[in-house]
């Protein structure tokens, strides 16, 4: 008999009847009994839940998002706070935009090229006979007396800072001139004529040429003198006799222009010398050799980064030693026990503090005070 649902015709040969055939028979050993169907339990998924973690990425978007995106999913009001957030971050970066501006005023760009050296040296014809002795004793009866010995005796001043200038930019420029004085003015092989490197080395650039040519071919021109770069002594007339130079001056700074700091340097430097021919035992033959030495020196922002300096002007009294020796090459004292031979225009106390009294000529008499008397000594730094 045939049932509804089979072919009109009958089940063709060769297909199996019945709709077991038509089962796979990996699902006959399945049987679903009635108790488990009973206790099956259906559950339909949200919309939200059907989508899963791909919710979040439809759903919410980034302040940041188009305008066109933003306006067909943000809810009303977002852009005023977006707006708001950015005027917000732009008031923010202004107000300290301005405070950097007032903690860190401008900066002016370095200054051009270092002006030329302008020397004056002055040579100070004693008015007696130039005593003589030891060392030690020499200092005891001079008015250097209560010298500081060496660098000791170049003491750096309060400092502050200036308009355009930091106190610890201040103090760089003071300490970079100490070096040079100390170098310039206390090193034996400079003072012996043998280096001048330690002094060459704090220059800045621009005045190497001059520099080296001062060096090579010294000159009373007033710019290639090498004693008014340093103090050096004429090999073949004296040489150190006692290597505790005695010292005393000051310091002083000011800005003179927005990107150059200035530093004055004023310092008596007392020598003990001997003629070069005598035997180095005999120290009774000594005398004192005085160099008052006064220095511009110059600093823009380049020279305080490389700690070097411009020399800008230098004004030199030294001896006693006679006039008519030409002192740009190096200074020839007078010995023990010689007498004035040359007398100049002008006297001048090397030793006298504050300005010195500036010689008329290329010439000057050095007057030593009365009586022994002790200078003032700079505090300690």
């Amino acid at each position: 008999m045939a049932v509804p649902g089979d072919p009109p015709n009958g089940t063709p040969e060769g297909i199996g009847g019945g709709d077991d055939e038509f089962r796979s028979d990996e699902y006959r050993s399945v049987v679903f009994d009635e108790d488990f169907v009973r206790a099956a339990r259906l559950q339909e998924f949200s919309a939200q839940e059907r989508m899963g973690e791909h919710a979040p990425a439809v759903r919410s978007r980034s302040i940041w998002s188009s305008g066109a995106s933003t306006s067909r999913t943000s809810t009303p009001g977002r852009g005023a706070r977006q707006g708001m957030l950015l005027v917000l971050l732009i008031a923010t970066a202004f107000a300290v935009a301005v405070y950097m501006g007032l903690r860190n005023p401008y900066v002016p760009p370095p200054g051009g090229p270092a002006q030329a050296l302008s020397a004056t040296v002055v040579p100070l014809a004693p008015t007696t006979t130039v005593p003589g002795g030891r060392p030690t004793d020499l200092y005891a009866q001079s008015p250097a007396a209560d010298y500081r010995v060496g660098a000791s005796g170049i003491t750096l001043p309060a400092v502050r800072r200036t308009h355009h200038f930091t106190d610890v930019q201040v103090v760089t420029a003071l300490s970079i001139a100490k070096d040079y004085l100390v170098q310039s003015s206390l090193d034996p092989d400079v003072l012996a004529g043998t280096a001048t490197r330690p002094v060459r080395v704090l220059l800045d650039p621009d005045q190497l040429e001059q520099f080296d040519r001062s060096m090579t071919s010294p000159s009373g021109d007033g710019r290639h003198a090498a004693t008014g770069w340093l103090v050096r002594f004429d090999p073949a007339t004296a040489v150190v006799a006692d290597s505790r130079v005695r010292v005393n001056g000051t310091l002083a700074f000011a800005e003179v222009a927005p990107d150059v700091l200035e530093v004055l340097t004023d310092h008596t430097f007392v020598y003990a010398v001997r003629p070069a021919t005598g035997a180095p035992a005999a120290v009774d033959g000594a005398s004192l050799f005085t160099v008052r030495r006064e220095l511009r020196l110059r600093f823009d922002r380049d020279d305080l980064g490389a700690r070097r300096l411009e020399v800008a002007a230098a004004y030199v009294l030294a001896g006693p030693q006679d006039c008519s020796s030409d002192p740009a090459a190096g200074f020839r004292p007078v010995p023990a026990g010689a007498g004035p031979t040359t007398v100049g225009p002008a006297a001048s106390d090397p030793y006298a503090s504050g300005q010195p009294r500036r010689a008329a000529g290329l010439c000057g008499v050095m007057a030593p005070p009365a009586t022994p008397r002790a200078a003032p000594v700079s505090p300690a730094p």
